[in-house]
């Protein structure tokens, strides 16, 4: 049980920081100003991370891990690989949707993570890659897979930008919205 509510105190402290950071900027934000998001003083936060770039580096990890547990779920659950797609880009839409301080966190303040963790997290980044990679090669078979990464990439380009858009346009509906340029932007025929 203490274990739940240290790893739940841990949670709303990465949460609290991702909204921070974002808003702030990593050099923007002190150690007291964490403590004060989460109702305790910032020294308190050192029982949970040794620094606050500890802190940035286990945000990036946690999300990169995240996403890529979360995409071997769901391609190993569809029983083919138009379900494997469709789940791949419900799962990073949602992720989008839900979470858009921690795009604009890994977006601006990767550099501010030690080597040794951003070695990590881009390792995490590039096997979530290939998963869609190579699921999108089972629907496209004639593609090479460097044309297959690019067009990938261009599509976490697309899905990443709601924290710049989707405040106009209703949740569900940007969703859909996303979903459908997403899935044109993979498929389309060359």
């Amino acid at each position: 049980m203490a274990n739940r509510a240290i790893g739940a105190r841990r949670q709303e402290i990465l949460r609290a920081a991702a909204e921070l950071f974002a808003a702030h900027g990593f050099h923007g934000v002190s150690i007291e100003d964490l403590g004060r998001a989460v109702g305790t003083s910032g020294p308190a936060l050192y029982r949970h991370f040794p620094g606050k770039e500890a802190l940035l580096a286990a945000m990036l990890l946690d999300v990169s891990e995240r996403l890529a547990e979360g995409g071997r779920a769901r391609v190993a659950t569809a029983p083919d690989p138009a379900t494997a797609l469709e789940e791949l880009l419900r799962g990073h839409i949602a992720f989008a949707l839900n979470e858009p301080a921690l795009i604009t966190v890994h977006d601006r303040e990767l550099p501010n993570v030690a080597a040794t963790d951003r070695h990590r997290i881009r390792r995490l980044q590039r096997g979530y890659l290939e998963q869609w990679v190579e699921v999108v090669g089972r629907l496209r078979p004639h593609s090479r897979p460097a044309t297959l990464r690019a067009a990938v990439h261009a599509t976490f380009g697309l899905l990443n930008s709601t924290p710049h858009s989707a405040g106009e346009v209703a949740k569900d509906e940007m969703a859909d919205l996303l979903l459908t340029m997403g899935r044109a932007a993979l498929l389309a025929p060359r």
